[in-house]
């Protein structure tokens, strides 16, 4: 079939991968968002979409809106089979969706009807799911509301950060994709009703969301941690710096010195060699990896060779 891919970010660049090496259909171009400006030197930057396609010698469409007359008339002429979508990041208007012969399917990273919405897989770290998975879908007018064709799940590990769990959707993403368009060439591809009733919607993340509240429990804050690594990471303060953290482990406060019984949440109770604990609003969070500003990315064993940390310091002031 001839496709058209839209995608921006690291996972919908995998997808486009595995698409074009199948060798089995002809990706007519690519659809990605516009360059922006990135680093400390604010230099305009490629998306990992755009690196992909290049490198295949695949055209490349960038338009500022996916409503541009002149993008929809570009679309028009290549007249797609079927336009594939991961991670895009826009909303796509009904006279797009409905211009290719078998319309638009997207590759969702959840399964869906839970976790609607542009950040399902740090919500799934975040809120302790046992699995998510991803979901290929027949696309509608409606944010992730279209019938369903395929789903695979994976289950979520211990220790999950929204790194690895990203590394496994997109690792199943292209596949589940390549399955999805066989059904859809032989006519067999399903249409499976989402249930409303079980339907859930996630916001956005971004940078100033990773500000750590200590006054949450340790169970939940230590989920965080690794719901936000590697991005945009959960953060705080020490001693007037930016201080990431991005691994921790739950501790009871049964044990809780005398002179902290009343202290703050944020509050550093004790240090060890390896790591130091900050009191939560229930439990004790035991940090063990950690950057602070200016810093690479370390072990809490490896940090505190270097920097001194007490009792009684609070992280976020």
């Amino acid at each position: 079939m001839k496709i058209v891919f839209m995608g921006t970010p690291e996972i919908a660049a995998k997808v486009l991968k595995s698409l074009i090496d199948s060798g089995r259909h002809e990706i007519a171009a690519v659809v990605t968002q516009p360059d922006k400006p990135k680093g400390r030197g604010h230099e305009m930057a490629f998306s990992e979409v755009k690196e992909t396609a290049l490198k295949e010698g695949i055209r490349v469409l960038q338009p500022e809106k996916a409503s541009d007359p002149a993008f929809l008339d570009e679309i028009r002429n290549i007249a797609p089979d079927v336009i594939c979508v991961a991670a895009y990041g826009k909303i796509l208007r009904p006279v797009l969706l409905d211009m290719p012969r078998f319309g638009c399917i997207n590759v969702h990273a959840s399964l869906l009807p839970k976790y609607r919405g542009a950040a399902p897989i740090q919500w799934a770290v975040l809120n302790g799911e046992e699995k998510s998975g991803v979901t290929i879908m027949h696309m509608a007018a409606g944010l992730d509301t279209g019938d369903m064709i395929i789903k695979e799940e994976v289950p979520l590990s211990k220790d999950e950060t929204a790194g690895s769990l990203h590394d496994k959707l997109a690792d199943i993403g292209g596949p589940l994709l390549l399955k999805a368009l066989d059904l859809i060439e032989k006519g067999e591809a399903p249409r499976i009703p989402q249930d409303e009733s079980q339907a859930t919607y996630v916001s956005t993340i971004d940078k100033s969301f990773g500000n750590v509240d200590f006054s949450e429990p340790a169970e939940k804050l230590e989920r965080f941690l690794r719901g936000l690594d590697p991005w945009p990471s959960a953060f705080t303060r020490l001693n007037g710096k930016n201080l990431k953290l991005f691994k921790g482990e739950v501790k009871e406060a049964g044990s809780l010195p005398e002179e902290y019984k009343n202290a703050v949440p944020g509050t550093v109770v004790s240090v060890s060699h390896d790591s130091f604990d900050v009191l939560t609003g229930k439990g004790i969070l035991s940090i063990k990896q950690l950057q602070l500003e200016g810093k690479k990315r370390m072990d809490t064993a490896d940090f505190l060779r270097g920097y001194v940390i007490t009792p009684g310091t609070v992280l976020g002031e």
